[in-house]
């Protein structure tokens, strides 16, 4: 939360395309920014640690944790987060296996789980289940288990490999 006496930052990033411009507590998260200024509340604060995933937004073009990172940083960057993960082709074939391999319930991890497996999948087309495993090893989901989520990736990247053919 920003304290009355708190130091401000102006900042000026490239958020999911748009030019944004802000003043910031030089102390808030930027995932608290990300929803709370910007209104973006596709990524989550979960454990506050980075350790869960469930704040994971791209920033200049590599997965990060947004609460482990301060909004003062972004000044000059690029920053992209789940919502515009469905104008690319992998996000919406993520979004689409997820669903239709059930691999999310209350959703919480699900947004965190898609870029971790959206950057996987930038660098590996057809990574084994191992692979997925291991690049989704610091995204935590405590409903569904892993084996949906698995399916999901391998899915997205099946279909994604047969558009273009």
């Amino acid at each position: 939360m920003d304290q009355p006496d708190e130091p401000f930052i102006d900042v000026a990033c490239t958020v999911n395309g748009k030019a944004v411009r802000a003043r910031v507590a030089q102390r808030r998260s930027l995932v608290d920014f990300l929803r709370h200024d910007l209104g973006l509340t596709g990524s989550h604060v979960g454990c506050e640690h980075g350790v869960c995933g469930a704040c994971n937004v791209v920033f200049e073009g590599r997965v990060v944790r947004g609460c482990l990172m301060l909004a003062a940083q972004t000044d000059g960057q690029r920053i992209e987060t789940i919502e515009a993960a469905s104008a690319t082709p992998v996000g919406r074939a993520l979004q689409d296996a997820f669903f239709q391999r059930a691999a999310l319930q209350c959703g919480y991890c699900t947004p965190g789980m898609i870029l971790q497996a959206a950057e996987l999948l930038a660098q590996n087309a057809c990574p084994s289940r191992e692979e997925i495993r291991e690049a989704l090893s610091g995204n935590y989901c405590r409903c569904t288990g892993y084996h949906a989520i698995v399916d999901a990736v391998q899915q997205a990247a099946a279909n994604l490999r047969a558009a273009k053919t």
